[in-house]
């Protein structure tokens, strides 16, 4: 069988094919204003990856913020569904989920069939999540993608207090002028984000083992920072960017098969 997950996320739309349970292709697109044309770009891409055609997918099912403006999926599933669906998958020994996306954070606890316990999400204030992150690379004038190492570089700790994106680039911005060196505030950036996690983690409950998922786990310097305040270590998927849509595509074989 051939299914699809389409992940409609606040800034980019992922896309999974599986073929008997293998991944096979995989595409992403900019969301942007129009969340059907994002997840049309997205599959197209993991089409042309897998090497099939359109047709050969038998079943389309979609999550993410966007999920209801894609209209061609057979059907949807939450985001939280998926993300247990697909660790479940990778790593049955895990029972606390941490996925930290673009816009949103949450942590779940799940049991040993990747069933849902209980979960909670920061989605009112951006410091819980990766614009946060960007916002705070642009102030400082880096690539996002090199506020990880730069942070491990740190020697001196210091305190963030705004939570708020904007009073928190002001922050920075006046850190700056104090001529604070930026492997200083990029740490501070990522302590921030990851106090803000491991507090919403907590009130879920930390069951080991503890997997962390999403964009923003490709941030090692933020990864460093959660481990320090968790106590934990992490399993990371390949590809954590896509693992809700990997869970949506598992979950349209379970849909098909049942």
């Amino acid at each position: 069988m051939i299914s699809c997950g389409i992940d409609g996320g606040a800034r980019n739309t992922k896309v999974v094919i599986l073929k008997d349970g293998k991944i096979i292709g995989k595409g992403m697109a900019l969301t942007g204003f129009e969340q059907k044309v994002a997840a049309e770009a997205a599959i197209n891409v993991a089409i042309s990856e897998a090497g099939i055609k359109r047709e050969d997918i038998e079943y389309i099912v979609a999550t993410g913020e966007g999920q209801k403006e894609i209209e061609f999926a057979n059907d949807t599933i939450t985001v939280v569904g998926a993300d247990t669906i697909a660790v479940n998958t990778l790593f049955p020994q895990v029972r606390t989920v941490i996925d930290i996306g673009a816009e949103e954070g949450r942590a779940i606890k799940c049991d040993e069939k990747g069933k849902v316990i209980d979960f909670a999400i920061n989605e009112k204030c951006a410091a819980g999540a990766g614009t946060f992150c960007e916002t705070m690379a642009r102030t400082l004038e880096v690539k996002i993608e090199e506020m990880g190492a730069i942070s491990l570089k740190s020697t001196k700790s210091i305190p963030m207090n705004a939570q708020c994106a904007v009073f928190a680039e002001s922050e920075v911005v006046s850190l700056i002028h104090a001529k604070t060196p930026k492997e200083d505030i990029a740490n501070a950036v990522h302590s921030a984000i990851s106090d803000r996690i491991a507090s919403m983690a907590r009130r879920v409950g930390i069951e080991k083992e503890v997997a962390l998922v999403g964009g923003v786990a490709k941030n090692i310097g933020f990864v460093e920072a959660l481990k320090k305040d968790l106590e934990v270590e992490f399993l990371i998927p390949d590809d954590p960017l896509f693992i809700t849509a990997y869970g949506a595509a598992i979950s349209a074989i379970d849909k098909v098969s049942s």
